[in-house]
């Protein structure tokens, strides 16, 4: 039987909730990944044409967001966090190489923040990363890709500061 969208934000909602912090978002990864597993889920809410950033729903209690995401051709950014919240990136379609950065200093004063790349890996699909508060990544795709994202508030209200890549050499600068 098909997962409704409906049935993932109930099951979302009760893991959250439940186990609030790091715990809970764990259990919303691994229903991503089930929902990612569904492939009557994927052409209902994630199909080709999907919209860059696409709202499915919004929690009205708890705040959280989700998303699906369709990009077309090659698309990366910089390295982020969510402020102050958290996001799991699930890969519905197409590969993300993710990398991961280690932070040397936060944004401050209006100057980006610094991070160094720890190391890249592939988000094939299936593959759902939950990425905490804090947590810095950046995306990179070489061609079309589909996601399904939580965020733990919805990131288009929020604000954000930039980082910028450093080299361990410029790291201290």
């Amino acid at each position: 039987m098909a997962i409704t969208l409906e049935k993932f934000a109930a099951d979302c909602h009760a893991a959250l909730k439940g186990q609030p912090g790091t715990p809970g978002r764990e259990q919303v990864r691994k229903l991503v990944e089930q929902a990612l597993a569904d492939p009557a889920f994927i052409a209902t809410y994630i199909p080709p044409g999907t919209p860059e950033r696409h709202l499915l729903y919004e929690d009205a209690e708890l705040g959280f967001a989700i998303l699906a995401h369709g990009y077309v051709g090659a698309k990366g950014s910089k390295p982020h966090d969510h402020g102050p919240s958290w996001a799991i990136y699930g890969q519905a379609d197409g590969e993300t190489i993710m990398t991961d950065w280690d932070c040397v200093a936060r944004p401050a004063d209006g100057s980006p923040g610094k991070a160094v790349a720890n190391h890249d890996y592939v988000m094939k699909p299936g593959d759902a990363y939950l990425y905490d508060v804090g947590v810095l990544h950046s995306p990179e795709r070489k061609g079309d890709t589909r996601l399904l994202r939580i965020e733990g508030l919805n990131m288009a209200m929020v604000k954000r500061f930039p980082y910028e890549a450093v080299t361990l050499s410029r790291a201290a600068e």
